[in-house]
C-alpha cells in the first residue's frame, strides 16, 4: 500500500527528516519489540511490579508524557543516561541491511537527518546495521532534544534551530501520525510509514493516532520504493 508520491511536491526539499525507530527499518523487524520488553522489565524492577502491572504503567506513561523515559523522569526522578543505556542493550542483527533504501537515501538532494527519541548510540547501531549510517548528516536525538520527546513542539523547534531547517522546504518521515502534527504546522510536507499490509492488532491500538490524520500528506508501506520514486523523478 504506496501512496506514490507526487515527484513535484518534493522539488523543493532540502532537508530530509526521518524518525528511526518503525520508520528506517520496517515494523515486521521487530527490533523495537526488544527495547520494549526492556522496558517494561525496568519499570516492573524499579517500582517492584509484576510484568502485566509494570506493562500498563509503562503504556500509560507513554500516552501521558510522549515516552516511558519522561514518565519515569517526570514521577519517579530516574536517571536517563542509565535508562537509555539498559533498554537499548539490545541484539541489532534483526535488522537486514537494506542497500536499496541506502542507494535511495544517498541519492535524495540536499541534507539528511535521523531525527530520534532514542539516543545517539541506539540510531547509530541501527543505521550501521542497516548499511544507512554514513548518508546522514546528523543524529538529532532525546539527549539532544534536551530529554524533551516527540510530539512536544519544543524539540522540533531545537532541531530546526540548531539545523537552520526551513519547515517550506523540508520533509518528515515518521511512524506515528501524532508526531507529525508539528512538523505538519512548521510547514514540513509529512509522510506517515505503516506496516505492510497493515492490518492494527489487538496491542497496537493504543498507538493508533485517528485524530490526527489531517497532519498526514503521504501513506506508505515501502518507504524505499517512495523514496526512490523521487530519486527517478528528479534525474529524469
Amino acid at each position: 500500500m504506496t501512496d506514490i508520491p507526487d515527484p513535484a511536491r518534493f522539488d523543493h526539499v532540502t532537508d530530509w527528516v526521518f524518525d528511526l525507530d518503525n520508520t528506517l527499518y520496517p515494523h515486521h523487524s521487530n527490533l523495537f519489540s526488544q527495547i520494549d520488553v526492556k522496558m517494561t522489565g525496568y519499570v516492573a524492577e524499579l517500582l517492584t511490579l509484576s510484568r502485566e502491572d509494570a506493562r500498563k504503567l509503562q503504556k500509560e506513561l507513554y500516552l501521558e508524557y510522549g515516552t516511558t523515559l519522561n514518565g519515569l523522569m517526570q514521577r519517579h526522578g530516574i536517571d536517563p543516561d542509565a535508562f537509555l543505556e539498559h533498554v537499548h542493550d539490545i541484539d541489532y542483527s534483526w535488522l537486514v541491511p537494506d542497500p536499496v533504501l541506502g542507494a535511495a537515501i544517498r541519492q535524495l538532494p540536499g541534507r539528511k537527518f535521523i531525527f530520534t527519541n532514542g539516543n545517539r548510540s541506539h540510531a547509530e547501531r541501527t543505521a550501521r546495521q542497516l548499511g544507512i549510517l554514513d548518508h546522514f548528516d546528523d543524529i538529532f536525538d532525546i539527549v539532544a532534544a534536551g530529554l524533551t520527546p516527540k510530539p512536544a513542539r519544543q524539540p522540533y523547534e531545537t532541531f530546526a534551530a540548531l539545523h537552520k531547517v526551513t519547515g517550506a522546504n523540508a520533509v518528515m518521515f515518521e511512524d506515528l501520525a501524532r508526531n507529525l502534527s508539528v512538523p505538519k504546522s512548521l510547514g514540513m510536507t509529512t509522510v506517515l510509514i505503516v506496516p505492510r499490509n497493515f492490518e492494527p492488532t489487538f496491542s497496537e491500538i493504543w498507538e493508533s493516532d485517528p485524530t490526527h490524520e489531517d497532519d498526514v500528506d503521504y501513506v506508505t508501506d515501502d518507504l524505499a520504493t517512495f523514496l526512490t520514486t523521487i530519486v527517478e523523478a528528479n534525474a529524469a
